[in-house]
């Protein structure tokens, strides 16, 4: 097991880092102001961006939840993995090398190994499908309509029916059964354990990256008493909640097009794409989940053109499941919701297999809202043939309208259904009405609430911006200034900590790195208020305007830090005894004309 990386490595390759980039591999980034971007946050669910990334000070912050660091911290909570782990995603993702403490190099460390191994056996599957054993499952592709360019356009390989064919191969490689187990490619047993998948056509899973996570693997032979579809088991690299089969290749035209269709099977995001559809994805052996919802939101980001989720569930009853499943989190999307379904329960992969590339299109085109494809479920269990019919299918659709969010929707939508029952709408509106009443809908908590916003005073909204001016422009102070500014105080107990912390390492105001060595002085909720600092966005868009609104606040705030000191020479003129110190009472006199005078340098 390789050693602690090397601290010089990991402030290096901090360095080398740039934060935007790497958050916008997963948030949707928009300008914010200058050097500030925004999107919405990944951490919690919101439809108001407060998200907001600096490059310069590499710090990213919400200021809705308050999830904050540095590009470590960003990768750690995203991925949900330690810190170690983190800083070998972002080494393997730049090319950079690390070196440990105990003279290994990354490529000895556990993380970079599974993957090393997954995309190893990638390499091993996609040969075996050119020899003679693998011929059966490149037939088995031919005979669903996909052709060898399609076949290695998606890396779909072959593992053979030995029980240590992949296990021999990459041990050869050096390795070892403990790793392979670790990745899900094998599994253990006295004999010296056995390959995981066998006889089976494999997809790999890859990360938006291209690093392959894991495989999905459909069986071949009568033989298999195993299931029909086989995934990789949860891993330290692969966890299938937040996965999407082909996100590697459907992420630029899912954002391109602002639409993603989510189909349910390997083979159909194969279908979809070569239809002339690459935004379709697929989930792994798993419902669609929160984490999903999510991910496909940081997608979208926030703009006025509408974006759109298609679902395919299949028709069967498993499929309109799925669709009845979904519709209650319909409002958690950044987007419109609509299922498509194919003609005579044809599947996509079907679909284009039987009736063309055409057909996929006419099935997505001919797509409804998820609403109103929930809505004509329940009510056509009914046979509206008379009062009675018509009346009991307006009941079992009214809660599913009266969960619609918005007002808008839920009234069109209580006209519709009055329409498809033949009921008037009053009648329908007080059905609604009333389960909207009685129904407790049970939501899933997202996994941070939304802050409150905190009504400041005046004193304390000003004292905030000459924190985020000597955070983000320090070169408009010097250390007297800054001394003197503090030595006047802050009304808040915290932003006095972070002052004091500044005022310590003064003589670094306007290096390079000041926020990062600013955050060394500091820990806990004072960490997290430097970086809301380093992240609010200043009312200035160029460097200009940014020096000239910066020069403003430190002239304002001295004027605040004067009005204190003169305060206090006043205090003590009135303690001195004229008749016994007579020259400190002068010179107490002398102090204040100097103030008065300084105080008018900064009214000009």
């Amino acid at each position: 097991m390789a050693g602690r990386v090397k601290q010089s490595d990991i402030e290096e390759l901090k360095a080398k880092l740039d934060l935007v980039e790497v958050v916008s591999a997963y948030v949707s980034l928009k300008p914010a102001s200058a050097g500030s971007f925004k999107g919405l946050c990944p951490f919690h669910s919101e439809k108001s961006p407060s998200f907001n990334v600096r490059s310069s000070p590499a710090f990213y912050h919400c200021f809705g939840c308050g999830a904050g660091g540095d590009v470590y911290k960003f990768v750690q909570e995203i991925e949900h993995v330690g810190f170690t782990e983190a800083i070998e995603k972002l080494a393997e993702r730049s090319g950079f090398t690390l070196t440990y403490e105990d003279g290994g190099n990354q490529e000895t460390s556990g993380r970079a190994r599974l993957l090393l191994a997954n995309n190893a056996a990638a390499t091993f599957y996609q040969s075996q499908l050119q020899t003679p054993e693998g011929e059966t499952g490149f037939k088995f592709l031919l005979s669903r309509g996909f052709d060898a360019k399609a076949i290695e356009q998606f890396g779909i390989g072959y593992a053979p029916k030995g029980w240590q064919s992949l296990l021999e191969q990459l041990k050869k490689q050096g390795f070892s059964l403990e790793e392979l187990v670790t990745a899900g490619l094998a599994m253990p047993s006295e004999k010296g354990g056995y390959d995981r998948f066998r006889g089976r056509v494999l997809w790999p899973i890859r990360d938006a990256n291209g690093q392959v996570l894991g495989f999905g693997a459909r069986k071949l032979y009568e033989e298999d008493q195993g299931p029909k579809y086989l995934n990789t088991p949860e891993t330290p690299v692969y966890h299938k909640g937040s996965v999407l089969y082909g996100l590697d290749f459907a992420r630029k035209e899912i954002i391109k097009r602002k639409e993603i269709v989510v189909v349910e099977g390997y083979t159909d995001v194969m279908a979809c794409h070569l239809a002339g559809f690459p935004n379709a994805v697929a989930t792994c052996g798993t419902a669609f989940g929160e984490d999903h919802i999510k991910l496909i939101n940081r997608l979208f980001g926030t703009s006025d053109e509408p974006a759109s989720v298609v679902f395919t569930f299949d028709p069967d009853a498993a499929g309109q499941k799925a669709a009845l499943r979904m519709y209650s989190d319909t409002s958690k999307f950044n987007a419109l919701t609509f299922v498509a379904s194919g003609p005579d329960g044809l599947d996509p992969s079907d679909l284009r297999q039987q009736r063309g590339d055409a057909a996929i299109g006419q099935m997505l085109e001919a797509r409804k809202p998820l609403f109103e494809f929930v809505i004509r479920h329940r009510i056509a269990k009914f046979s509206l043939a008379d009062l009675d019919s018509r009346a009991a299918a307006a009941r079992a659709a009214a809660p599913v309208v009266a969960e619609i969010v918005d007002p808008a929707l839920r009234a069109g939508y209580t006209r519709q259904l009055a329409d498809w029952v033949s009921l008037d709408i009053s009648e329908v509106s007080q059905l609604v009405s009333q389960v909207g009443r009685s129904q407790v809908v049970e939501r899933v908590t997202p996994l941070r609430a939304e802050a409150k916003p905190v009504q400041d005073s005046p004193a304390s909204k000003f004292e905030r911006q000459v924190l985020e001016v000597l955070v983000q422009a320090p070169k408009a102070f010097d250390g007297d200034k800054l001394a003197r500014i503090v030595g006047a105080g802050f009304q808040s107990s915290s932003y006095q900590l972070v002052a004091d912390a500044a005022n310590r390492i003064s003589q670094n105001l306007g290096s390079p790195d000041w926020v990062n060595q600013l955050a060394n002085q500091l820990s806990g909720e004072e960490l997290d208020l430097l970086r809301a600092l380093a992240l609010a966005p200043l009312p200035a868009s160029t460097a200009a305007e940014i020096e000239r609104y910066a020069k403003g606040v430190v002239a304002g705030a001295m004027l605040q830090a004067l009005a204190r000191e003169k305060t206090d020479l006043l205090a003590a003129l009135k303690r001195i005894d004229m008749s016994n110190q007579a020259d400190a009472y002068a010179m107490v006199q002398r102090q204040l004309v100097e103030l008065e005078t300084e105080r008018r340098t900064y009214m000009q």
